[in-house]
């Protein structure tokens, strides 16, 4: 394939961030979300505290870090979404690639709707003063199951969560997303480190604090800690949704490659560790190991909807100002994740030739409408989130593929060109190694699937191998073939115009 390093379009022809502030805070928004603040502290307790700390930064810095420049490389410079992007730096006939990595964020999206939705209803149950003191883990129970099959209410919430979303999308760049995003980060990272400093005044405290920030040095040899340390940096960075890669269509001429990766990985795993802090220390303090165990064994759900609903009835002041600043800071960082998605979604249609006008509501109509089904039945919800969250870890892999294919001197030349720091030969040397790490995480997915309880063949099964193999051969199958029609139909980008050959 021949290259032609394009001239970016000049800023009154296209949409920008109005500054670097803005971008990344865009863009931490991207990263920060609901698994941040229930995943994270739950995984970390489970798999050794300290040890796993370890194994999430060292999987943020092999992993996320070069693949977020892969995508905002292809973003800045195709200046299209996910399907147009691939297709002007693969080639036409991997167009399908881009498509799948749309398609696996979207499929996100439908129930990542539902979940934000969820928050925002806990956020109103806090506010009224539900969880009160002296609360049980029976009633807060009852509150959950009374809500969840309650159709009405979740499919309402759902409809509220991505319809004030699509209102924001709806008004572009500045007057929409960027703006209230420039808002919303601040007052996550406010809302984590009020949380985490009453967290840390609780008798107990300390306790949590020695766990999560003393390793047990022995952890460190066992294999399945740093997969699960992977996991977690996979499902939570954004690297590999496409949603960096949408962000970096709006990116600002001459920015940093390498230390916007950084920054916005640091910037997610402060979140992570101040959340971390928060659950983890009021675990400790409020209801000792043991309880810290079971609330943790309970699943995302049941640490955060009914172990914690009942620890802030303990905690003084937990009714009435802590519990409604949680459930506030986890329904901002869903509406923060969800505009990503969203927008991923909408510049994806609006590169079909689609107005935004039209393409938003197209969008949040099928958001709302697809995201039924995980509304009604938690257990589709989890056969969703195992198939497609998985799946991240193609996309992620299709991105490292296409730096290989497009030239990785080409690309590192080109990102040093546009850096205030250089960039190394680190990230091609990083990149080569990605389907190594792809290798590893993907096949110990894959074995857990065929080892745990249930039918792998079952394609019926929620966790089941045959459920995951079954949905990502249709979608693909259903790519490849309309891939033609994609490559023709998504509008020309600079890398198109500038003649390179696709």
């Amino acid at each position: 394939m021949a290259h032609a390093r394009p001239r970016d379009q000049q800023p009154s022809q296209r949409e920008q961030f109005s500054s670097r502030f803005a971008f990344i805070a865009a863009a931490i928004g991207m990263a920060v979300g609901v698994g941040n603040i229930w995943r994270f502290p739950r995984d970390v307790f489970a798999w050794g505290g300290g040890a796993f700390l370890i194994a999430v930064v060292v999987a943020n810095l092999v992993w996320a870090i070069p693949i977020l420049m892969a995508e905002s490389y292809m973003g800045s410079r195709s200046r299209l979404g996910n399907t147009g992007a691939f297709r002007d730096i693969m080639g036409r006939r991997y167009t399908w690639m881009g498509a799948f990595m749309a398609v696996v964020t979207i499929a996100i999206l439908f129930y990542y709707s539902v979940v934000t939705g969820w928050s925002i209803r806990y956020f109103i149950y806090a506010i009224s003063g539900r969880f009160e003191s002296g609360i049980t883990v029976s009633e807060t129970t009852t509150i959950w199951q009374n809500f969840t099959e309650s159709p009405g209410q979740v499919i309402l919430f759902h409809a509220i969560a991505i319809v004030v979303v699509g209102l924001i999308v709806y008004r572009g760049l500045k007057g929409g997303f960027e703006a209230v995003l420039k808002v919303i980060v601040p007052t996550l990272f406010v809302l984590l480190v009020i949380l985490a400093i009453r967290a840390l005044t609780l008798d107990g405290a300390a306790d949590g604090l020695r766990f999560l920030f003393v390793p047990d040095w022995g952890l460190l040899a066992d294999a399945e800690l740093w997969l699960q340390g992977f996991a977690q940096m996979a499902f939570s960075t954004g690297a590999g949704w496409g949603l960096y890669l949408v962000y970096c269509v709006y990116m600002r001429t001459r920015e940093d490659f390498a230390l916007n990766a950084a920054t916005i990985v640091t910037g997610n795993h402060v979140a992570s560790l101040l959340a971390g802090i928060a659950v983890v220390c009021t675990l400790f303090a409020l209801g000792g190991a043991d309880l810290a165990d079971e609330a943790t064994r309970s699943g995302d759900q049941g640490l955060t909807f009914i172990y914690l609903s009942v620890l802030f009835g303990q905690m003084p002041g937990g009714t009435w100002i802590f519990a409604p600043l949680f459930f506030l800071l986890l329904a901002l960082a869903g509406v923060s994740s969800l505009i990503a998605m969203a927008e991923l979604a909408t510049r994806n249609v609006v590169d079909l030739g689609i107005e935004r006008r039209t393409a938003v509501p197209i969008v949040v109509g099928a958001t709302f409408l697809a995201g039924i089904p995980a509304a009604l039945n938690l257990d589709y919800l989890s056969n969703q989130d195992n198939v497609w969250g998985i799946a991240l870890l193609i996309s992620g892999l299709f991105a490292a593929i296409a730096m290989m294919k497009y030239g990785l001197e080409q690309v590192r030349r080109d990102m040093d060109a546009d850096s205030d720091i250089g960039v190394g030969q680190w990230w091609p040397f990083l990149i080569r190694l990605f389907p190594l790490w792809f290798g590893l995480l993907f096949g110990w997915f894959m074995i857990e699937s065929v080892t745990a309880e249930g039918d792998w063949w079952n394609p019926f099964e929620t966790f089941s191998l045959a459920a995951m193999l079954v949905q990502w051969l249709i979608v693909a199958a259903i790519l490849i073939v309309l891939n033609n029609w994609l490559a023709r139909r998504v509008k020309a980008g600079p890398l198109t115009k500038a003649g390179t050959d696709t």
